[in-house]
Order: structure tokens, then C-alpha cells, then sequence
């Protein structure tokens, strides 16, 4: 359906010649703009998520620019709107808290200012879901440009993967295998430009799904940060705004069945970052598409891992992916099992935006025939620790905790863990279970990244690197480890996890899909009757409405209120 200047939702706010319509414009010309800039013209917000302590997107400011120019080139007219900007290295207690803050201010800045569509920019973990969720909900026409990855790190001659070398030499510290001049050079060498991690973690993964959902340009996601190639998609998400809007092209006509499916698979096939189930499914429920743990564990057993990126894979990163073809490529790779019938913001359907992609190193994004792992890269759990699921990433993990059985040392907090683990005295060996509880949507509080618990420093020192580690929380999507995550429902509500008492057997059944403490239900019947709720976290403000209405990790962590099934939304606000 094209639309007509009469019919542009910006008409509501300048086109009647009454007394609101009156002060609408005489504000625009206070801010110097004539009535020809905008009058009649396809109003499009830039919904920038750029601050000074976010590294991530320090490109932005100079991205607006080339957005404008291309909205501009259309016969749009662009005006930037400051978005919150949240990333995981600075906001505390972890950025998972303003998620979905991020989302409703989103979906509020979009129905309350005469805008006709959006070009959203992020690209650090949150940014990606809580713009896109809060867009979903507003229904205007929009398009995601992705902040891009940095350059690969580089230090002594090795090259550095953010997060996941980070964790890696960390230990070397630890163990006292690193002195502080190299400990500096690896600080100063593994983030060398703007953009997101440059490894397979959760900034990466969340773009490669929007691509794939179809909400960017095709392979928007793959392109680094600093490369020419950014600014020159930038311009072009300007350009293509425009003409979506004319089109009447909304986020209802893309987010299908199909385009979720799309992601579930590309994120499999990329070796993503555990975050994706959390976020992937929140996405899809505000989209009203119903997606489960069981659905996507059920992709994962079918999808190869193809993209032989850090952490799933062993040598390459963002950069290499990029020039190897980039996210069209792998897609290109597994079209078969996609529904290329999917329509994206270009008017096309997937398969016409796939058409012409190649593989130029097929060791970064491996043929269906030799993959990384044969299998996707994520595993949902059940069993009595975690009867509403659990997630693993079992090709970043030793296969030989696939199947485990070992006791537990159970933590109820993270100052606790980490005093017991830096303790060289410790009574631990490598078949212990490390349990930390309390750290889930409510225990956090917000559900931080805390599942990749450091490996005690009396098995560093003997060279032990891996063991089973077990949480209620998140882990960055560039850690590596056996561990699982996400538990549910979390201890803080009085999930399984709560029960568990140190010396506890408890067994991972990878292949079987099992998680366990194997005590009788006896025993735990009396444990949950002694069991009693902790303090609350927050008595006001954000974080008690927070607390009041996030779902659990199997949900989305979305709010309940916010989901499409709870109500209709608010529509068009008056203007009077």
C-alpha cells in the first residue's frame, strides 16, 4: 500500500491549519527549520544509543550524520533522538536490568513524537533486543543499523578475541604466569577501534538475528565498525526509510513465523552467545510468534555450526567472518532450511537478498559438510534442578563434561564464590560442581552475567582450565566453559536451585538433555518446606517495578505487561 502525504502519521502533528498544528510548527521554525524542511515530508527518527562511557558505539555521532544524509537524498526529514545507552562493561549491575527500560522507552519516544519511521542504532547486547522489542510494539516502519564489530585485538604477535581472552589470560594471572607488563599490553591490545566485541558474543549474535529476522539491510550485521563500507550502509538505511514508509512497510509484515524460525537457525549455525534464547524469544512475543525453549533446542539438534568464529570456534573472528563473505554467505550456506519466502525491510523476500553470496574462505564459514560442531550450538536442560529449562553451549565446552557426575559446592552469592575460589586451600577437585545461586531476573538483581565462575585457583595452578560450573544467571556471550546457565525457575523464587546443599551429587546428561541432583524427592520435600523467601531487592523505583513484573529466563525476562497477548496497545496518542 503506498501512502499519500495526507496519510503520513507526522500529517497528525503539522498538516491541520488549527491552533495545535499552529504551535507544532511555529516550535519547529523556534528550532530553525522552515516549513518546507519538513512539511509534507517523511518524518524519521534516528534513535541513537551513543554515550561517552559506550565504547560499542563511539562511532555513532558520525553515523547520525551519514543516516541524515541518506534520509536527505530520500526527500526525508531526519531528526536524531538520544536513546538510553546501555552497555555491558559499564552499566551495573548489569545491563540486562534497563533492557527492558530501554524497550519502553523505545515503543513511548515512538508514539509520542510525529514520527512517520525509524532507524534504530545499536549494537552492544541489550541495545539490539530493547529497541527492536520497543519498535515491534509501536508499529512504525523501521529499519536496524548495527553498530558493527571492532578490529580483531592484537598483542605480541597473537591476536585477541575481546572477552574470550580476556577470561583466558585471566587465569594466566592468576596462576602467575603473566606479568604486569604483558597483563598491560593484553589490557591495551584487545580493543583496538569503535564497535562491538569482535567475537561470536552477544553484540554479534543479536545483530546476525536481526538480519536474519530481516530488519537490516542484507549483511548490515557482518560489516566492522571503522570499515567505509559502514558509513556507506548507514547512508543507505536513510535512504531505504524513506521509501519504507511510503510503502507502509511495518515490523508486523516481517516478523512472521518464518523470520523467527530464520533466526533461531542463523543463530544456531553462527555459534551464538547463550543471550539469544533469552532475548530471541522475547523479540518473537512481542511480535505475537510463540517460540519455547523446547522449540529452539529442537533447531539446535538439527543446525550445524558453521562459523568457525570465536568461542564455538577456534580461529577466526568478526573481521575474518566479514571478509570470508559474511552473514549473507552462511545463510547462503544453509538457504535450504531457511523459508527465503520471508519479506525484509528492502521490499524482498530473503532469498532474492541472498541471491549472489559466496564463501570466500570456507574455513571461516565452513560447508554443511564439515562443520565446527555438528550439532547448533545451544542445549536446553530439564530435570529437577532446572524443570523449566536451563541452557548450555556445548561446543565452547571440554567434551568430557558432556556427561558428569561430581559433587556440588554451592555459593548463595558472588562475593562468596569469589573469596572460596582465590582461597589456594580450598577443598575442591576437578570433578566438583561449582554452584552459584541467587544471581536469576530477581536475585541478580537483573539477571547478570556472572554464570562463567572463575575456575578455583588451587586447580589453576595444577593446569586445570574447565569444569562443570552450574547458575541461575547469564554469561557473556564471548566466555567459553562447561557451564550451564539460565536455571529456572531461579533460586531467589525458590527454584530447585535453592535446595541444592553442598555435597549433593549432581549429574549433566548432555546427550539425554538432563540436569540433576540426584537426591530423593523425600528429601527435597523437607528442604522446600524449610526454605523461606529472601529480603526483596528493591523497595521502589525502577527496580521494584522490575521485580514486580519480569518474567523468568524461560519466558524472555520480558515484561508481562509488555507482551502482545496481555493487551492491545496504546494506539495513537491525542492531539489537542
Amino acid at each position: 500500500m503506498t501512502k499519500t502525504k495526507d496519510q503520513l502519521r507526522s500529517a497528525r502533528w503539522f498538516a491541520p491549519d488549527d491552533l495545535r498544528s499552529f504551535g507544532h510548527r511555529s516550535r519547529m521554525m523556534q528550532l530553525g527549520y522552515d516549513e518546507e524542511d519538513f512539511q509534507g515530508k517523511p518524518v524519521i527518527g534516528i534513535l541513537d544509543t551513543w554515550s561517552e562511557l559506550n565504547s560499542c558505539h563511539s562511532h555513532f555521532p558520525e553515523r547520525v550524520k551519514d543516516v541524515k544524509r541518506g534520509v536527505l537524498q530520500a526527500g526525508g526529514f531526519p531528526v536524531q533522538m538520544p536513546s538510553l545507552s546501555v552497555d555491558e562493561s559499564n552499566t551495573k549491575p548489569t545491563s540486562m536490568l534497563y533492557r527492558n527500560m530501554l524497550a519502553m522507552e523505545t515503543e513511548e519516544m515512538i508514539r509520542s513524537h510525529p514520527l512517520d519511521g525509524v532507524v534504530l542504532m545499536g549494537g552492544c547486547d541489550k541495545t539490539t533486543p530493547g529497541l527492536v522489542m520497543g519498535a515491534i510494539s509501536a508499529g512504525v516502519p523501521m529499519i536496524y543499523l548495527p553498530a558493527g564489530p571492532m578490529l580483531r585485538g592484537n598483542y605480541a604477535g597473537k591476536i585477541l578475541g575481546s572477552g574470550s581472552d580476556a577470561w583466558k589470560y585471566w587465569d594466566e594471572r592468576r596462576a602467575g604466569n603473566l606479568n604486569d607488563a604483558e597483563w598491560n599490553g593484553i589490557q591495551g591490545g584487545i580493543a583496538r577501534s569503535a564497535g562491538t566485541c569482535m567475537t561470536m558474543g552477544t553484540a554479534s549474535t543479536m545483530t546476525a538475528i536481526a538480519d536474519a529476522l530481516g530488519l537490516t539491510l542484507p549483511g548490515a550485521s557482518s560489516i566492522p565498525a571503522v570499515d567505509s563500507g559502514h558509513q556507506r550502509m548507514a547512508a543507505s538505511c536513510g535512504r531505504r526509510i524513506v521509501e519504507m514508509v511510503w510503502e507502509g512497510l511495518t515490523p508486523e509484515r516481517i516478523l512472521t513465523q518464518g523470520a523467527v524460525r530464520n533466526a533461531a537457525i542463523v543463530a544456531m549455525a553462527t555459534g551464538c552467545s547463550t543471550n539469544a534464547v533469552v532475548h530471541l524469544i522475547a523479540i518473537a512475543r512481542r511480535a505475537g510468534v510463540p517460540l519455547t525453549l523446547d522449540d529452539l533446542d529442537a533447531l539446535g539438534r538439527i543446525t550445524p555450526l558453521i562459523a568457525n568464529v570465536r568461542p564455538s570456534g577456534k580461529d577466526y573472528l568478526m573481521e575474518d567472518f566479514y571478509y570470508a563473505g559474511g552473514l549473507r554467505a552462511l545463510m547462503h550456506q544453509i538457504r535450504e532450511r531457511l523459508d527465503c519466502s520471508a519479506l525484509t525491510v528492502t521490499g524482498k523476500s530473503m532469498g532474492e537478498n541472498l541471491e549472489g553470496a559466496q564463501v570466500y574462505n570456507e574455513d571461516v564459514i565452513r560447508p554443511l559438510t564439515n562443520p565446527v560442531y555438528q550439532e547448533g550450538s545451544l542445549a536446553v536442560l530439564r530435570g529437577n534442578l532446572c524443570p523449566d529449562g536451563a541452557v548450555i553451549k556445548p561446543a565452547a565446552c571440554d567434551p568430557k563434561f558432556h556427561f558428569h557426575e561430581g559433587p556440588a559446592l554451592v555459593f548463595d552469592s558472588y562475593p562468596e564464590m569469589k573469596k572460596a575460589i582465590d582461597d589456594e586451600n580450598l577443598d575442591v577437585t576437578p570433578d566438583h560442581v561449582l554452584v552459584l545461586r541467587n544471581a536469576g531476573p530477581l536475585g541478580g538483581p537483573g539477571f547478570p552475567e556472572w554464570g562463567m565462575l572463575p575456575i578455583p585457583k588451587a586447580l589453576i595452578k595444577k593446569g586445570h582450565r574447565d569444569m562443570l560450573r552450574i547458575s541461575d544467571a547469564r554469561m557473556s556471550g564471548t566466555s567459553y566453559g562447561a557451564c550451564v546457565l539460565h536455571v529456572a525457575p531461579e533460586s531467589f523464587v525458590g527454584g530447585p536451585l535453592a535446595l541444592l546443599k553442598t555435597g549433593d551429587i549432581v549429574r549433566l546428561d548432555l546427550a539425554n538433555r538432563r540436569l540433576d541432583m540426584l537426591v530423593d524427592d523425600e528429601d527435597l520435600a523437607a528442604r522446600k518446606a524449610a526454605w523461606t523467601p529472601p529480603e526483596p531487592r528493591f523497595q521502589r523505583g525502577w527496580g521494584w517495578l522490575f521485580s514486580r513484573h519480569v518474567t523468568q529466563a524461560d519466558q524472555g525476562c520480558d515484561f508481562d505487561f509488555l507482551q502482545s497477548d496481555f493487551g492491545k496497545a496504546a494506539g495513537e496518542p491525542d492531539i489537542y
